[in-house]
């Protein structure tokens, strides 16, 4: 699983190349803005009402005033590290949600852009079909569906260990983990499809390859370090290197 990470990630690097070389530009710009524009809103509102939220929490329960009788003490620090661990979870529960919404949006474009890098790769075209982009659509929407009930299912489970002392602290590391796998499972999903797969053997598949799904995530929520302009690059550069990945995946 470790060489399919690295190639995963070293796909980021041929994508960039691959875009430059092919001015493939305005197929990442405008969906990239869009992104960009509704991600940072989102975060916004979404940061300040999770606060409110676990405040309110607290405050109801008693274990706020509870909080402010121990002083300075070690359990009232890790009472506030537990707190801001429990809302990190959270934060990384709204991405999710708000990248399945993104990429069922999305679906018709990414599934162009995979479709239009593997036929430059190959040297051939893939003629354009309407009755095939329905179908894209239509099984983007059933696998992101599906892929954000799984998610939702282990964010939960994560969300509880969240509040066992210690245990707690390395959640959000696997909540992260967990979001890559799913990501990446969407970008590398347009080529599976293009290949014939059915859903049940994309799963599968895509299962057996884990590294590339986890890797390909891992680089997307890296490039969120770069503001803006990460922001941009990050859903087409994914949907390019994932592409990019299998392909290479696929000769070794």
């Amino acid at each position: 699983m470790l060489k399919e990470i690295i190639i995963a990630i070293q796909s980021y690097l041929q994508a960039h190349r691959f875009i430059v070389k092919h001015r493939l530009w305005k197929w990442i710009l405008i969906p990239g803005i869009l992104y960009a524009i509704l991600f940072c809103v989102g975060m916004y509102f979404f940061w300040q009402s999770s606060g409110e939220a676990i405040d309110y929490l607290l405050s109801a329960t008693g274990a706020k005033k509870w909080m402010i009788t121990m002083g300075e003490s070690w359990l009232k620090f890790l009472f506030i590290f537990g707190q801001i661990i429990l809302q990190l979870i959270l934060l990384l529960l709204y991405f999710s949600l708000f990248k399945y919404l993104f990429l069922i949006i999305g679906s018709p474009l990414f599934a162009y852009l995979s479709e239009k890098t593997e036929a430059i790769i190959e040297g051939k075209d893939f003629p354009f079909s309407f009755r095939q982009l329905l179908k894209d659509i239509i099984r983007g929407v059933r696998l992101a569906l599906r892929n954000a009930l799984w998610q939702t299912v282990y964010t939960v489970s994560i969300l509880i260990l969240s509040f066992i002392p210690l245990i707690g602290w390395f959640t959000p590391l696997i909540a992260l983990l967990v979001e890559c796998y799913y990501l990446g499972f969407a970008m590398l999903d347009y080529s599976c499809e293009r290949n014939k797969l059915s859903t049940s053997q994309s799963i599968a598949f895509i299962g057996k390859h884990k590294g590339l799904a986890i890797g390909n995530g891992i680089v997307f929520y890296l490039m969120h370090l770069i503001l803006f302009v990460g922001w941009i690059l990050a859903p087409s550069y994914a949907v390019i290197a994932a592409t990019l990945s299998l392909y290479n995946a696929k000769k070794d």
